[in-house]
């Protein structure tokens, strides 16, 4: 129902300037990441058979757009010549990579723009990297930051703005900047790390807490032995249906105690959490009741922001949860910022991307059209990619 992120960031002596992921092309310089194509740059046989003999026929007009079979016929070749090219081009690595990046999954916003584009590449926005350098600084405060013109960063920040402006897309590329500089990552279950962090609360852990969870017969609650460990924790999570509730509270708990290693929680649609779930209660045998977020115990431990832990959500207006009011129960005033849509100079990057990959023609493009494209969708980077086919 909710996609999480949850990274905890590992104290480290030096910072890489380089990532894992490399520039698409040298025109756009170090604004794009390339996150590796994946798609296939030849369509099937049987997918340009069907569309041949769905348009086959004497060379007449057909009824709806006036065009011959001819120029339909070009039009379904040129696409191929398009993914041909393309396929000439590529030198990147598959989709694998990128899954073992983000293992909990791709915002479906990103999925789009790899399908369009055929190729795996994002633009490092400028609102990006200022959310990254916020965390940064946090970890390793620079040797300025007492400077009276400094920016203060903040440990609890909640990402809002209008559709498609990325914030998602922006949230997944902390995830995995957190992942490649070496931060400890629970997804992808880094054992060593989770071996050295000792469970600091010896308290009994319940068992049966927690929608859809029953209550194991003649035990309400499960001891951690002494010298346990946080893998210690998340096994008796995996190993006991009953406990797995109350050890991801626990673990929320746990992680708050760690004071030599650095924990950053990031969680996507986090405006899921402030209203009904898609939980039920029954009342009668022929009636429930919605259950609210703030009833799950799950929500209850992750939820709020006040403390001193680092945090950033990010709210979704995909998924038909409505405005919400400004001010949030459990969220510091100061913790929403508004994230940006596209720039002029990143729609220019943006459209000579598209340029590259053969989404737009390049006997039509012009600066113009181009921009006049920017402004006809207030920068929505999702209607920007759909207009770019469109371009005359």
């Amino acid at each position: 129902m909710w996609r999480r992120f949850l990274t905890t960031a590992v104290t480290s002596t030096r910072h890489r300037n380089s990532s894992s992921l490399t520039p698409i092309t040298a025109a756009l310089s170090t604004n794009t990441t390339d996150f590796s194509r994946h798609f296939s740059a030849k369509p099937s046989k049987s997918t340009l058979a069907k569309a041949k003999k769905k348009f086959k026929g004497d060379g007449k007009s057909d009824d709806v757009g006036g065009s011959s079979s001819a120029e339909l016929d070009a039009d379904v070749e040129g696409e191929q010549l398009r993914l041909r090219l393309l396929a000439e081009d590529d030198k990147d690595r598959s989709l694998d990579d990128l899954n073992a990046a983000l293992p909990e999954g791709l915002p479906s916003g990103m999925l789009k723009e790899f399908e369009d584009t055929k190729r795996c590449a994002l633009l490092v926005r400028q609102s990006f990297l200022d959310l990254r350098d916020n965390f940064r600084r946090i970890v390793d405060p620079p040797t300025w930051s007492s400077s009276a013109t400094a920016p203060k960063p903040r440990k609890q920040i909640v990402l809002d703005g209008p559709r498609s402006c990325g914030k998602s897309i922006a949230l997944a590329m902390l995830a995995h900047w957190a992942r490649d500089e070496g931060w400890l990552d629970f997804l992808k279950f880094n054992e060593t790390c989770l071996r050295q962090l000792p469970c600091h609360i010896s308290e009994p852990i319940p068992l049966g807490e927690g929608a859809g969870v029953g209550f194991m017969k003649g035990a309400d609650s499960m001891a951690m032995p002494d010298g346990s460990t946080l893998f210690d924790l998340i096994q008796t999570g995996i190993a006991h249906t009953h406990a797995a509730v109350g050890v991801l509270v626990r673990l929320r708990k746990e992680l708050s105690l760690v004071k030599d290693v650095p924990v950053l929680l990031a969680i996507d649609q986090y405006n899921n959490w402030f209203t009904f779930s898609e939980f039920e209660e029954v009342v009668t045998p022929r009636s429930s009741r919605p259950i609210h977020a703030k009833e799950l115990a799950m929500v209850n431990a992750f939820r709020p922001m006040t403390h001193d832990d680092m945090m950033v959500g990010a709210f979704s207006h995909s998924t038909a949860v409505g405005k919400l009011r400004k001010d949030l129960p459990g969220v510091p005033d100061n913790a929403r910022i508004d994230f940006p849509r596209y720039s002029l100079d990143e729609a220019a990057a943006v459209c000579h991307y598209y340029l590259r990959q053969r989404l737009i023609r390049r006997e039509v493009f012009t600066e113009e059209k181009w921009k006049k494209m920017y402004y006809l969708s207030n920068g929505n980077g999702l209607e920007m990619r759909w207009l770019s086919p469109l371009m005359w």
